[in-house]
């Protein structure tokens, strides 16, 4: 068993299994998001759930750990591969060639991704969890008012904003390359499935990406 993790098979299904943790928390994310469209009332219940349910609480550290181990395995995995000499070096040169870009940058993307990350947290989740927070009453019950909060600051700055644009570029051609090649490593595809991992995975990746770029220019522009 420790023969099969060391492999380079191996690795791969560990990135591809963690990856997949991440893919669907990503879409949970999202769509906690997207309520910031619906109204001050549903983001601020739906942050509210988030805040203060047991199993989120218990599941935000693991999300965390998760992301950190994926990021720092990519590393390791792409130094590992850096320091390979001789015909593997060429054979892994080949197909670098042919593969396709996303693919090929998918640890620069990373990188991206996580400074991008980074920033988030320092910004928004810190505060949110550690900071002073407005209140708001919705439906007799008092919460952190997280939507003003959230959208102000998508309003005063401009920066934050090219950010997120940036970041969201930078995960939507991650995703393009990570959906099929998760269930391609892990054994999940064929000539036949692999066409349709790859619509699925490009959708994915632009909804995802919308969501988590477009969605602070919509209130810099247009909410008042």
């Amino acid at each position: 068993m420790a023969g099969f993790f060391s492999s380079s098979i191996g690795k791969k299904f560990i990135m591809s299994l963690s990856g997949l943790f991440l893919i669907l928390f990503l879409a949970v994310h999202a769509t906690a998001n997207s309520l910031l469209l619906v109204g001050s009332d549903a983001y601020n219940i739906g942050a509210n759930f988030m805040g203060t349910n047991v199993f989120v609480k218990v599941m935000e550290p693991i999300l965390a750990l998760g992301f950190i181990f994926h990021i720092l395995y990519a590393l390791i995995i792409e130094f590992y591969n850096l320091g390979k000499v001789g015909p593997v070096r060429y054979k892994m040169a080949v197909r670098r060639h042919q593969s396709t870009w996303s693919s090929r940058n998918m640890i620069w993307l990373g990188l991206i991704i996580l400074t991008f990350l980074v920033i988030h947290l320092s910004e928004f989740f810190w505060k949110i969890k550690f900071g002073t927070m407005p209140t708001t009453t919705v439906d007799g019950q008092k919460m952190n008012d997280t939507f003003a909060v959230v959208t102000s600051f998508f309003k005063a700055h401009v920066w934050i904003d090219i950010l997120y644009l940036i970041g969201a570029i930078a995960l939507g051609y991650h995703l393009h390359h990570a959906v099929w090649s998760s269930f391609q490593t892990l054994g999940w595809s064929n000539d036949r499935w692999r066409k349709i991992w790859n619509v699925i995975g490009d959708i994915y990746a632009v909804v995802i990406a919308m969501i988590f770029g477009l969605i602070p220019w919509y209130f810099y522009f247009f909410a008042h």
